[in-house]
């Protein structure tokens, strides 16, 4: 069975440890609001999505029940030239650093084959332990999508796409 908004949204805010006034108050709105979300007898605006998803550390995809992007292969004879793939790194730290990199895959296979380590994103080692080699070799063995998601003890949250 499909799991309906606010069931979602209850769950991911009890995920984070958050309580609805909590919510309620970073998305200047009442407790009342969050709890009909939660009751499926409102919704909130699309702003209000947009907050919810920060506040939540979900995409907006995820807080509307889109299914999460999953790693696939795709067959030989159907890869897009690497020269036309991107590289997709997020960082969102606990200090608030939000950090969004596009690199192209013809880059950082560049990169990969000289040896260049990934620097560190304001003193912050998130992108240290990657394995970009690996992920150029998965890449070129025709892996897609999210393909590395970390959050680490201290909450940082990582994802590496490709596509």
């Amino acid at each position: 069975m499909k799991e309906s908004f606010g069931t979602r949204l209850a769950r991911l805010r009890k995920d984070k440890g958050l309580t609805q006034e909590e919510v309620a108050d970073k998305l200047h709105v009442s407790p009342q609001a969050v709890s009909k979300w939660e009751c499926a007898a409102s919704y909130p605006d699309i702003d209000g999505l947009l907050t919810l998803s920060e506040v939540l550390g979900v995409t907006v995809d995820e807080l509307v029940g889109k299914a999460k992007e999953t790693p696939h292969l795709v067959p030989e004879n159907e890869r897009k030239d690497v020269k036309n793939m991107t590289l997709k790194v997020t960082v969102d730290s606990t200090d608030g650093d939000k950090v969004r990199i596009n690199i192209p895959v013809a880059l950082l296979k560049i990169v990969v084959e000289s040896g260049v380590a990934m620097p560190a994103v304001n003193g912050n080692e998130a992108l240290k332990n990657i394995d970009f080699k690996q992920i150029m070799t998965l890449i070129e063995q025709g892996v897609i999508g999210k393909l590395v998601e970390i959050d680490s003890a201290d909450g940082d949250h990582v994802e590496v796409t490709v596509n």
